[in-house]
């Protein structure tokens, strides 16, 4: 069993900014494999579903980015799943764009959604994929950064950069999320 946690905010004002990228990844994968509808659950949209031979849960938190943790605790817990079968997908300003990072383990590095889980879970160990969106220009406001829509060139840069982020949860499916690592992050 594995459960993909997206992370982004609720609602179409939000729906193609950079805080939503998660959100995206998610997306792209329930397509690709065919995930019927997604279902209000747990303070969140659930869809449920199976990819060779492994049960798969994706959530997209409804409860806005900083109170994340409560939707993946809820489903969590009416579950019985693991923190160790949860994976991640997040924007991340530490990274450039159009590049994944995968992380097992470490603090929020202040992004909101992440401390939020980490408050929930009790746990910074959880694997991760950090979707890269970049840094602002200096003086520009982080938040409205993250809130904002991507450029003209970077929506045409996106599909490949989504069909990674699905490669590595398919690759996270069938491999010890170290290996996933090794191979993604190279």
């Amino acid at each position: 069993m594995k459960l993909f946690v997206g992370l982004g905010n609720p609602g179409s004002q939000y729906a193609r900014t950079r805080h939503n990228i998660g959100f995206m990844g998610i997306d792209q994968f329930a397509e690709k494999h065919g995930f019927r509808s997604f279902q209000n659950k747990c303070k969140g949209l659930l869809a449920e579903g199976n990819v060779n031979g492994t049960k798969v849960y994706l959530l997209k938190p409804m409860t806005y980015m900083n109170l994340s943790g409560e939707s993946v605790r809820a489903l969590m817990d009416f579950y019985k799943i693991d923190v160790k079968d949860m994976i991640v997908l997040y924007d991340d300003l530490d990274t450039e764009y159009g590049k994944i990072r995968l992380r097992y383990q470490g603090s929020s590095g202040g992004h909101n959604g992440i401390k939020s889980l980490i408050q929930h879970t009790g746990t910074q160990i959880f694997d991760r994929i950090r979707i890269g969106i970049s840094r602002p220009q200096p003086g520009r406001d982080i938040a409205d950064y993250v809130l904002s829509g991507f450029s003209k060139d970077e929506v045409a840069a996106m599909p490949p950069i989504l069909d990674r982020v699905v490669d590595a949860m398919e690759d996270a499916l069938s491999n010890d999320f170290e290996k996933t690592m090794a191979k993604f992050n190279s």
